[in-house]
């Protein structure tokens, strides 16, 4: 969920959108690393977010349940375009 992301995964965000989850993304590479589905839940994984995103909130006056949740939705639409993706580019050699 939170490997680095190339300009592929996610060329439909707006500037703000992709600043926030590369944020987000490059302090959780530093504090947690690699993370597995399901090796950790998903709460406490974001209770460790917590402190860039309060920064980020902070910074915009927002609440911090504001970023919390607009972190989940552009995680969820970047991991939809992954998929489609994946599925486009590996069409040819399905059965």
């Amino acid at each position: 969920m939170y490997e680095t992301l190339n300009s592929r995964d996610y060329d439909f965000l707006s500037e703000e959108d992709k600043d926030i989850l590369n944020r987000i993304s490059a302090y959780s590479a530093s504090v947690i690393g690699e993370v597995e589905p399901g090796e950790v839940r998903i709460s406490e994984q974001l209770e460790v977010l917590k402190p860039v995103m309060q920064e980020i909130a902070d910074e915009k006056k927002i609440p911090l349940e504001d970023i919390f949740i607009r972190y989940m939705d552009l995680a969820s639409l970047v991991l939809a375009k992954k998929d489609q993706q994946f599925k486009e580019d590996t069409k040819d050699f399905q059965i």
